[in-house]
């Protein structure tokens, strides 16, 4: 275990440790990786007014630079970061992925979102770090037919650092969910790439599954919105629910959306693991009347107490994905994604709901981001730990 690790639910320095600067970095899922990993994070950025609130709550020890990055230069980072050029240690980032993403029909390299990429090289070019991490949504291994992947891994080996992808599989590391991103990492030091090795599935550590996660949170009914924190509905009873609240004693952002009566009659008629196959054809939309049973294979889901969550995407829509709690007739809380996404509960949310569920679906599971700095950093590839010893190296007690 690197003894540099930041403390959860401290906001001191981590002063002698790696160093990172995260561009793009929404609401900090990726800082939050990999400071858990033992990484002081110097710096991020990003123009999404909401995800900045939370950022600057929850990094603490961070500058924050607020404008566009197409208005940053190197130098600004490095003046952040108090750092000449090449000694940072990480650039870290995920350039927006709606660009890239399969739900975004009119994706392409018209979309100016997609073209973000070349900023992130800019940076690379001026700030010289050992390393770059870049993370985004498997599209864009199809965009353009990988056009921006090809772009990206020259680009990178131009400025002279050599350069591997790879597809991780979130639940493959202990995240409760089922979740595809894609990697490059590369460094210009000739230091092997080390990529985490699987640690979670058939005949390693079971999955990490939904009640898990999830279990030990407050009941709700459709609607309800305390305004204030709540306490837990139960002790936890397994190794993740003591990594998530750390020591806390009451959680924030949970509070269920309201849902039209038609959307609770529906609800009705789903059990757990189930979808709108299982709703009467009179009470579907008109839209999914037609449509084959093998279509829409998550929509109107609810989750499976023992299996995994769905990718958890912006916004927690029955039309989007499975995203309706396994025993209460509502949608999930912002705390409950949080938690699937595997953000400690001290972790919060600023802004609107609709803003708070944004920032956890555009985030890196921290787990797994904490994961992949530790295979790359401090060679800690091994499979064979217990999940009670990998969860409480997690949970690093404060």
């Amino acid at each position: 275990m690197n003894s540099a690790v930041l403390k959860f639910g401290s906001k001191k320095k981590n002063r002698g440790a790696l160093t990172a600067i995260d561009l793009f970095c929404g609401a900090g899922g990726l800082s939050e990786g990999f400071r858990q990993a033992g990484f002081r994070i110097l710096v991020g950025n990003d123009v999404d007014k909401f995800a900045a609130a939370t950022y600057k709550r929850t990094h603490e020890e961070a500058v924050f630079l607020p404008q566009p990055i197409e208005k940053l230069s190197a130098n600004d980072f490095l003046r952040a970061a108090r750092l000449k050029r090449g000694e940072l240690d990480c650039l870290i980032g995920g350039p927006p992925c709606q660009a890239y993403s399969v739900y975004n029909h009119q994706r392409g390299f018209r979309d100016k979102r997609s073209k973000l990429f070349l900023e992130y090289l800019r940076i690379v070019e001026g700030v010289n770090p050992k390393w770059v991490v870049l993370e985004n949504v498997t599209g864009i291994m199809s965009l353009g037919g990988g056009r921006a992947v090809r772009e990206i891994t020259e680009g990178l080996r131009e400025l002279g650092y050599n350069v591997e992808t790879r597809v991780l599989r979130a639940e493959d590391y202990g995240v409760p969910q089922e979740r595809r991103r894609f990697f490059f990492v590369g460094n210009r030091i000739g230091a092997p790439i080390l990529w985490p090795e699987v640690t979670h599935g058939p005949n390693l550590i079971p999955f990490v599954n939904v009640w898990d996660a999830i279990g030990d949170l407050p009941r709700l009914s459709n609607g309800e919105t305390p305004n204030k924190p709540l306490s837990y509905r139960a002790p936890a009873n397994c190794d993740f629910q003591k990594y998530a609240r750390v020591k806390e004693t009451e959680i924030t952002n949970h509070a269920a959306p309201r849902l039209a009566p038609i959307n609770l009659d529906r609800m009705k008629f789903i059990p757990e693991g189930g979808s709108w196959r299982d709703i009467p054809h009179r009470l579907l939309p008109a839209g999914m009347r037609k449509a084959r049973r093998c279509d829409h294979t998550k929509r109107y889901g609810r989750l499976a107490k023992t299996g995994l969550a769905s990718t958890i995407l912006t916004k927690c829509d029955l039309h989007w994905g499975a995203f309706i709690h396994p025993t209460q007739d509502r949608i999930l809380t912002v705390r409950e994604a949080a938690r699937l996404q595997t953000f400690p509960d001290w972790f919060s949310f600023e802004g609107p709901r609709t803003e708070q569920y944004v920032q956890v679906g555009n985030a890196v599971p921290p787990v797994l981001g904490r994961r992949l700095a530790e295979a790359l950093f401090f060679g800690r590839q091994s499979s064979v730990k217990t999940e009670t010893t990998q969860l409480k190296e997690l949970r690093l007690a404060v």
